[in-house]
């Protein structure tokens, strides 16, 4: 007896790869707008890298098969190991040939930040958890800069172009990547009740003593680190392998089993008598890390806009493939307005995103307005993109419908992936309340955000009302700290229509105006109003 054939595969969406992850109008128009034209060939080519069937293999590898921690050998002694796939060496090689850690701080180029940033971007959407490490290396070099002897050592092989993985003397390396140590299990964002102890030595160097709770990348050859000195809370910088060829001690206590982020090891350390040198003053161990933080927060909203790039591109191909009720998906009237609102979200992180990487870049050759804008935009947009992520990631994975929910889709490993960057360099509320000091003791910063958000004033009636009550919403100071969040939030929204109006697609710009600035805003995406060019927003794509 024969049987019918009940396994033919029809309405079944082809493959996305390979692709251009560098194929990004909002990103491209915002190379060119902040001065980093000239790296576009580099872009595109780690563009196409990055959307390769083979890097996107050693992503999927690398998060499928999560790192080990070996405390010890096989004849008991202590080597506080971490063992990688091969693919995630592959992901950290190609990140750091191409300079996306630290090696703008060696370049004299207007836009090398820039060019990093986007490089950051794309590449990023190949696996995210290798970036941390990437992150923290670029993050590091601002604040060891306050220790001129240990910079003039280290931050050359910081931003070296060679991945050089392994426990030796920093400075027979190659190359060198950096960590951070902040939290404690009993402070958590509040750093100033660390207990951890650095006691002074008379070689000028300092015994650390404590325990750490959450040390990201603890494979890295040294650290950024807060400890009590006699002078109060001071940064200092750990070795994994002292200058003599020891190894220091800090010792690796396990790995965190964490949601997402699972290529990446993050780990509980304990500085069992390590040796560290002071970065800064006695005392000034916040002002000093907090350098890195502003860094690693930059690189927390570039990797937000890449994780929202990488859903929405993914979300869009499938309705462009997929038939329903007789008609493709992307034709469905209100697929089109969900799939339109994800691309605004997109649009919006990635546009903003190259904005605050230009005012890095023009920040760190000496730009103090460019300065003052950073401090406050960037930390409402901390608080806003990376806010958004999750939601986002989980209205396209809804896209692909039972499809997405399945782990080869590669969207549970997106959504998993996706509260991270609001958790990491402070949490919404630290960031929202960062907002709100900033505005309170830096009046430059004020005048800064509204200089230039003030730059669209008169283009968008939305807008302007949204101006008029961000006025009216900080000149009221009574129970602002409860009300935090919806401030910084309209403060983030403000910047982000401000950039969309005066750089962005027109459609783009009216339908962000429209949905998050009027008041005609649902709180799910897909609730864009009528009247829009949603033909014109799906085109972006």
């Amino acid at each position: 007896m024969s049987f019918p054939d009940t396994h033919s595969v029809f309405n079944q969406v082809p493959d996305l790869l390979p692709y251009d992850t560098s194929d990004d109008a909002s990103l491209l128009e915002g190379l060119e707008r902040e001065g980093a034209q000239y790296s576009r060939p580099e872009l595109r080519e780690l563009g196409d890298l990055a959307g390769s069937v083979e890097v996107q293999e050693w992503g999927r590898l690398a998060n499928e098969n999560p790192p080990i921690l070996r405390t010890h050998d096989r004849y008991g002694n202590r080597i506080d190991e971490v063992e990688f796939h091969p693919h995630w060496h592959d992901l950290m090689s190609v990140a750091v040939a191409n300079g996306l850690h630290a090696t703008p701080w060696q370049c004299d180029r207007a836009g090398a930040h820039v060019a990093r940033a986007a490089k950051f971007y794309v590449w990023g959407q190949a696996d995210a958890g290798h970036m941390c490490p990437i992150s923290m290396t670029y993050a590091a070099v601002p604040a060891l800069r306050h220790n001129a002897q240990l910079a003039d050592l280290y931050e050359p092989l910081l931003a070296s172009t060679h991945y050089d993985f392994g426990l030796r003397t920093p400075t027979e390396k190659r190359g060198l990547i950096a960590g951070m140590s902040m939290t404690e299990k009993q402070g958590g964002s509040d750093v100033r009740a660390n207990t951890t102890t650095a006691t002074p030595s008379t070689d000028g160097t300092y015994t650390i003593v404590g325990h750490k709770w959450f040390t990201s990348a603890p494979m890295s050859d040294m650290f950024l680190t807060l400890a009590q000195s006699p002078g109060g809370l001071s940064c200092f910088l750990l070795p994994r392998v002292l200058p003599d060829g020891t190894r220091n001690r800090i010792a690796l206590q396990r790995l965190k089993d964490k949601l997402g982020n699972k290529s990446n090891a993050s780990s509980e350390v304990e500085y069992r008598g390590a040796t560290g040198w002071l970065i800064g003053e006695e005392g000034r161990g916040v002002r000093t890390i907090i350098e890195m933080v502003n860094m690693t927060r930059l690189d927390c909203v570039i990797g937000s806009a890449a994780g929202i790039r990488n859903a929405t591109v993914r979300a869009v191909h499938h309705a462009r493939h997929r038939s329903a009720f007789g008609a493709q998906l992307v034709d469905q009237p209100l697929m089109r307005n969900v799939l339109s609102d994800l691309i605004v979200e997109s649009e919006a992180a990635t546009t903003v995103m190259m904005r605050l990487a230009g005012a890095t870049d023009r920040s760190a050759r000496g730009d103090s307005q460019e300065t003052e804008l950073r401090r406050i935009a960037l930390a409402v947009t901390k608080y806003w993109v990376c806010k958004r992520a999750p939601s986002h990631a989980a209205e396209a994975l809804e896209c692909l419908g039972g499809n997405g929910y399945v782990e080869d889709s590669s969207m549970p490993r997106l959504f998993r992936e996706s509260p991270l960057m609001s958790i990491w360099e402070g949490s919404g509320n630290v960031a929202a309340l960062d907002s709100l000091r900033a505005l309170a003791k830096q009046p430059d910063v004020v005048e800064a955000y509204f200089t230039e958000v003030g730059l669209a004033a008169g283009a968008d009636s939305r807008f302007d009302d949204a101006v008029s009550r961000l006025g009216k919403e900080l000149a009221d100071r009574s129970d602002i700290e409860y009300r935090a969040r919806r401030v910084v939030e309209l403060m983030a929204l403000v910047f982000q229509g401000s950039l969309l109006i005066r750089h962005g697609d027109a459609a783009v710009a009216d339908a962000f105006c429209a949905s998050r600035l009027g008041e005609d805003w649902g709180a799910a995406f897909g609730t864009l109003p009528t009247g829009l060019d949603t033909a014109a927003i799906l085109a972006r794509i």
